[in-house]
């Protein structure tokens, strides 16, 4: 699978929507704190290596998140539909 090209402020904000602090996000993802915090200090495409771009994208997911690509209305995050148990 290829990894989706996200933005740290695309990572930042789902953070924020899902009311993540840094900390919340490498316990979840398995990273360290201070990978986390090295990884949100620049700007642009997320850095690092696959695997920990994996790590952080797949915890963000689990969160609820979903990604938007640049679909000409510009690159963004949301929550993503819950679906529905069936009883």
């Amino acid at each position: 699978m290829s990894i989706l090209k996200v933005s740290v402020r695309q990572i930042k904000a789902a953070r924020a929507l899902l009311g993540w602090a840094q900390d919340d996000l490498a316990a979840r993802s398995g990273l360290s704190a201070p990978t986390i915090k090295r990884l949100e200090a620049a700007d642009g495409e997320l850095g690092g290596r696959a695997e920990t771009r994996e790590a952080v994208l797949s915890a963000l997911r689990e969160g609820g998140i979903e990604f938007i690509p640049e679909n000409g209305g510009g690159i963004g995050v949301r929550l993503a539909k819950r679906q529905r148990r069936s009883k």
